[in-house]
């Protein structure tokens, strides 16, 4: 007589939100079933909705305060297999003083660099950095092998750790899109949860930790929805679109798609959960429409830097031109801002 036994059970790493949500049994099992159940998209409905809403016109009076809005917003970044101190540095200086003929002028919310690139733009922001200076800009940096995310755990929360170390603020990760895909949710999981740990800092505070969803290669909006809750059951402070590095990158109903989780989200915990489009944001034009998508999805409160940013790197270069017009009544020259 053969006895059949049943395979242990997988638990998964502690996420009190998860734990929270699934009513405790958190096993494999139960988040492959919880993800499962999450009703599909509507993809004709979602596209409709956000051409609809990047239709709408904003008042010219209103134009200035989303302008000032949108650098408010924007992580601004280098992330160049070239990047060098003196880059981060000059990057670092641009958000300082966006634009040196308007002190008025706000700053960026962070600057974003890989991990090796902490160390100096902390240094370059000084007593202006976030950590030592309320209201100051944060530091975020690329992490878990970024952009692939092909790298073994360990590596991975070294990356993440030594970063937090440096002075980073901000942790931007990447799923496993490979383990996602193939349907492996658990693993997905248990990597955010480790990650969210590794950016723990000495004193018991955290990094921030922004999850990379990145949209453009997960196929389908009913993935996009569905990673999108698997990132905030494991403990994500932001779910991101991508790494900018793959296209499609962040598109307007994509983002829209998010929003409606963490609205979602919000409704069912209470809890406030970020959203970062990064890639192909170029213009003020299409930034404006992504801050009236939010305002008109979960509400004006979320048009702040600890609940939406812009992940871009000329993106405020446009801005800066479309204010000096507004304030002047005419556009500046191509030198009128800098290059990076």
């Amino acid at each position: 007589m053969t006895i059949e036994t049943t395979p242990p059970v997988r638990q998964l790493a502690p996420a009190a939100r998860a734990v929270e949500v699934l009513g405790g049994d958190l096993t494999e099992g139960s988040l492959r079933r919880y993800l499962n159940g999450i009703p599909g998209v509507d993809a004709v409905g979602l596209e409709q909705r956000a051409a609809g809403l990047g239709t709408r016109s904003i008042k010219t009076s209103s134009k200035a305060w989303a302008l000032d809005k949108v650098i408010e917003l924007i992580d601004l970044t280098t992330l160049e297999g070239a990047d060098t101190p003196g880059k981060v540095r000059s990057l670092v200086a641009k958000a300082l003083t966006p634009d040196p003929s308007d002190p008025a002028t706000p700053r960026p919310a962070a600057v974003c660099v890989y991990g090796d690139m902490v160390p100096y733009a902390v240094e370059a922001l000084g007593a202006s950095h976030a950590a030592r200076t309320p209201g100051g800009v944060n530091v975020a940096a690329v992490a878990t092998a970024f952009p692939s995310g092909r790298a073994s755990l360990p590596v991975k929360l070294a990356d993440t750790a030594d970063a937090v170390a440096a002075g980073a603020d901000e942790i931007d990760m990447v799923i496993d899109r490979g383990a996602f895909l193939s349907g492996r949710f658990g693993l997905v999981f248990d990597e955010i949860v480790a990650v969210k740990e590794a950016c723990r800092r000495d004193d018991g505070s955290y990094a921030h930790l922004k999850v990379i969803l990145e949209t453009g290669e997960l196929n389908t909006y009913d993935n996009v929805r569905r990673a999108s809750w698997l990132s905030i059951l494991a403990g994500a402070d932001f779910i991101k679109t991508s790494t900018g590095k793959v296209s499609p990158a962040a598109t307007l109903p994509v983002t829209l798609l998010m929003l409606e989780v963490v609205r979602d989200w919000h409704r069912l915990t209470g809890e406030e959960i970020g959203v970062k489009p990064a890639g192909g944001i170029r213009s003020s034009k299409d930034a404006i429409k992504y801050l009236v998508t939010v305002a008109e999805t979960v509400g004006e409160h979320w048009l702040q830097p600890h609940l939406f940013r812009f992940g871009a790197s000329s993106l405020l270069n446009d801005v800066l031109l479309q204010r000096q017009k507004l304030r002047t009544g005419h556009y500046s020259g191509a030198d009128y801002v800098t290059i990076d």
